[in-house]
Parts: structure tokens; sequence; C-alpha cells
């Protein structure tokens, strides 16, 4: 599963800005998406002190949520770290794991904003123009924008505004927790948006395409796979 070629990654930041401006306005935020069989989660891990990092997809069954393919890579970090500029640093990793991949998805949950960022254009949205598949947003924090309050019963949701803008929502994915932040990615509207993240839920405050990518970025998802025959649940994020 190889990306498309829309631009160069050896740019500055005031090109990296440009460039997602420029794309912001080629995101699909209409639905394109009915019946899902495949769907990935992208994650990457946290750099260590050689400028490493790992970049995983993982490719789930829908709607088992059965985990069919895993790929994993390892490469250093080139862009340096700029608020707003995340998909610079790490969709490269992220395109490098896709490659590897042979059953491609239909649709894509990324640990990362869609276009609830500052210039319409975060890693989800980024990833899936550059693969040109149906991609969401459904970050753990916030980058922009406000929400009003929310339910505690998972399936909650508030709508999250920039101005006058939604941009997302706030959605409760667990009772007792934070919720996530849902956003269109590409070829997705808010509604199916949140739809997909809902049905991905198994009982984790994370859909679990995102979960196990997490997983298999931090190198547990081998042990997480081998609990199945009796010891499911034994991380919990």
């Amino acid at each position: 599963m190889k990306g498309r070629n829309l631009h160069s990654w050896q740019v500055s930041v005031a090109e990296a800005k440009e460039i997602q401006r420029v794309l912001a306005a080629q995101v699909v935020r209409r639905n394109e998406l009915e019946a899902p069989r495949l769907i990935a989660g992208m994650d990457i891990s946290r750099e260590d002190n050689r400028g490493m990092a790992r970049g995983a997809v993982v490719v789930l069954r829908f709607p088992e949520l059965v985990l069919v393919e895993q790929s994993v890579v390892t490469l250093r970090i080139s862009f340096p770290y700029v608020p707003g500029l995340l998909s610079f640093r790490e969709t490269p990793l992220i395109l490098a794991a896709c490659e590897r991949l042979t059953v491609p998805p239909d649709l894509i949950i990324a640990d990362a904003q869609g276009i609830a960022h500052p210039r319409r254009l975060g890693l989800a949205s980024h990833l899936g123009l550059l693969l040109d598949v149906p991609a969401i947003g459904c970050a753990k924090s916030i980058l922009c924008g406000r929400h009003g309050d929310l339910g505690e019963e998972p399936g909650a949701y508030a709508p999250l505004r920039d101005g006058d803008e939604v941009i997302g929502a706030a959605l409760r994915t667990k009772r007792g927790v934070s919720p996530v932040y849902v956003s269109i990615g590409h070829r997705v509207d808010l509604e199916a948006a949140i739809h997909w993240v809902i049905a991905c839920l198994r009982g984790y405050r994370l859909p679990e395409p995102t979960r196990l990518a997490h997983l298999a970025a931090a190198g547990q998802l081998p042990a997480l796979a081998r609990t199945e025959e009796g010891q499911q649940g034994r991380f919990s994020i």
C-alpha cells in the first residue's frame, strides 16, 4: 500500500505550513464510506535519545475486530517538533509501515487530529489524502477548539468548535475517563466518523484499531495476541 507523492518531505517550517493550507482544500468532508471490512489503526512510539521511533499500522477485520495484519518500522525522525506540524514528523514512518501491508484497509483511524487543526490538516487528513483512503482522526487531546459539557455514558458527545465552525466532537468512549476528540480525516463526514469510532469500541477509552496500533508501536502487540487463549485484557489503555 503505497502513498501518493503529493509533496517533498524535505521542507522548511514555513513550506510545511503552506503545504497544509494547500492540501486542506483537497480534503473531502462528505461521506464516501459505507461498510468497511478492513479497518486500520495507526500510531507511532515516542522518539528515543537517538532520534529513532517506531511507526505501527494494524489492520483489523470488521465487525469482529480481529487482527489481520500488523506492520511496524523503525526510522529516524528528521523533522523538528513544531506544534501543528506533527504530520511532517510522523507521516513518513506511517507511510513506510503502510508500504509493507499486503491487505489495504477500507478505513483508517489515526491517533491524531483530522480537520480539528489550526490549518484544518492534521495527520489523519494528511494520511487520508496521501493514501486516498477514508480516514478519521481520533485524538487523545485537543489541538484547537472548545466544547461544552457531555454526558458520562459511552457514546455521549459534544461538538468541538473553533469560532463558529464545528471541526469535530468530544466523544465519551468509557465512563469515568476523559473523552477522545473525533474529527473528519478524509472522505467521511463527522456523523460517520463518530459512528465508526463508536462501532470500534471494546470497553477501552481508545477504539480498538488505535489501541492495538499503540501497543504495536510500543512492541507489546505480540504479547497481547498470545493472551487471546484466556488472558485477554492484560493491557489496558
